[in-house]
């Protein structure tokens, strides 16, 4: 082989050949590079793309669950104020209905003939409760001409059934303002009994107040029992 120097020419296309080598590696390189770079942005775009699709589907969540919670208290809302206006009207019913009840017991105490059977029959039925020898009969300052006819007819009646005797006093101490009866209090002061209309129909109002509810509203589905 020859070792003689290389002319100018030689040199210049020895020279064009790494050139071009160079060239060559450096534009594999930058397409390395490129695909590299975009293979990366692909990747992040498409995790952004996933955390802000996330973000939105738990935005719409929270605002779905938030509608759903609102709606669900306006439709409670709704039902509450529905229910306390439907027990309000049955309320007033009643009402209506024991004005009505207190209307006919005042009327009573207006019948003399009937208001003096009454009293007769509550006095009786005091002193067999009462079963001592003396009792203190209080009334209605108008009634106790009433009540003496009553009580003496009643002290008749108490014997007879009990084989006892009695003896009473009638007061006229109770308020004007009630719509008739007598109380009845023992000799002893220990017992006392109250008989007055007023005090009769309370109680009959408490006794039947389930049943007439029942009779007029139909059965509560949330009580399993009556009393």
């Amino acid at each position: 082989m020859s070792n003689r120097a290389l002319n100018d020419e030689e040199v210049l296309q020895q020279m064009n050949k790494m050139v071009a080598f160079i060239k060559q590696e450096a534009l594999e390189k930058a397409r390395e590079i490129r695909v590299k770079a975009d293979e990366e942005f692909a990747i992040e775009k498409a995790k952004l793309v996933k955390q802000e699709q996330q973000a939105i589907d738990a935005q719409y969540e929270k605002k779905r669950k938030g509608a759903e919670v609102a709606q669900r208290i306006a439709q409670s809302t709704l039902t509450n104020k529905s229910r306390l206006k439907l027990l309000h009207r049955r309320e007033e019913h009643l009402q209506d209905l024991f004005s009505t009840s207190r209307a006919a017991v005042v009327k009573l105490a207006k019948d003399e003939g009937r208001y003096v059977q009454f009293l007769q029959g509550v006095i009786v039925q005091g002193f067999l409760q009462i079963l001592e020898p003396s009792v203190t009969v209080y009334a209605r300052v108008q009634d106790v001409e009433l009540v003496k006819q009553a009580a003496a007819n009643a002290q008749k009646s108490y014997t007879e059934i009990s084989g006892r005797n009695i003896e009473y006093e009638v007061e006229g101490s109770l308020s004007d303002d009630a719509a008739g009866g007598v109380k009845l209090i023992s000799g002893s002061r220990r017992i006392t009994l109250d008989n007055t209309l007023d005090e009769r129909l309370r109680l009959l109002e408490d006794r039947m107040l389930p049943e007439i509810r029942k009779d007029l509203f139909g059965a509560n589905e949330n009580r399993k029992f009556y009393t």
